[in-house]
């Protein structure tokens, strides 16, 4: 059973609606995505009691987020990084300076592939 999930084109029209219909109607905006919150808090813990009373290990959300954001953030790094290991320590500084960036992606991932 999949869990429910506030989407976010649901949470972006309530913004919309916020904007649009001004500070008058912000606390029953507010209150009803509260409530659609808080419905979706009470679906989820209802989903994993009843798989824990039949013995069942709720599965872990898969979330690759992390992934990007360490390629984002390596190859961030990297550019300068080269830019500077290139002038101060030529190709074998550069070499070092990929071997390091790759390392550490390399390592993360096979963090989580263990993990999982």
């Amino acid at each position: 059973m999949p869990e429910p999930k506030i989407s976010r084109e649901e949470a972006e029209a309530t913004l919309n609606a916020r904007k649009q219909l001004g500070e008058d109607y912000e606390p029953a905006l507010v209150e009803s995505f509260v409530e659609r919150i808080d419905a979706t808090i009470e679906a989820r813990v209802d989903a994993r009691v009843e798989q824990a009373l039949k013995g069942v290990k709720p599965a872990k959300p898969k979330n690759d987020d992390h992934v990007l954001a360490l390629a984002i953030v390596s190859l961030g790094v990297a550019i300068p990084m080269t830019a500077i290991a290139a002038h101060e320590g030529g190709m074998a500084g550069m070499l070092i300076t990929w071997i390091g960036i790759v390392l550490v992606n390399f390592l993360y991932g096979a963090g989580r592939f263990r993990r999982d």
